[in-house]
């Protein structure tokens, strides 16, 4: 065991009778005082609703023959999507059409966003 200094082997009873002496304060009952003016409870802030519904289907139906049109013009794309302009339109459509029935929420405490993709 190593000796300590009597000022360091007293700290712990100092520290004992510190906190003795805060929680006699603290449990000792305060009278409290009366408002001025009536408080009145806040009332809650409205929160930001936006509902999208977007028909991805339909879209890539009514625009998929303008896309077949168009598609010669990937050939001045840069060389990885250049290669097979048709494919690329194909591959383009599966994307679209894969994405039926996602639905992405988010909800922050200021808005609530929920988007549906049919």
């Amino acid at each position: 065991m190593t000796p300590t200094p009597r000022a360091v082997s007293h700290f712990g009873l100092a520290a004992m009778e510190a906190r003795a002496a805060r929680s006699r304060r603290i449990a000792a009952p305060a009278t409290p005082a009366r408002p001025l003016a009536p408080v009145w409870p806040e009332r809650p802030q409205r929160r930001t609703v936006v509902r999208l519904w977007l028909p991805m289907t339909a879209i890539f139906l009514l625009l998929s023959p303008f896309a077949i049109l168009l598609s010669p013009l990937i050939y001045f794309a840069p060389p990885p999507y250049g290669y097979r302009p048709f494919a690329t339109v194909m591959a383009l459509g599966r994307l679209l059409l894969s994405l039926g029935g996602t639905v992405v929420d988010v909800d922050t405490p200021d808005a609530l966003v929920r988007i549906k993709i049919f």
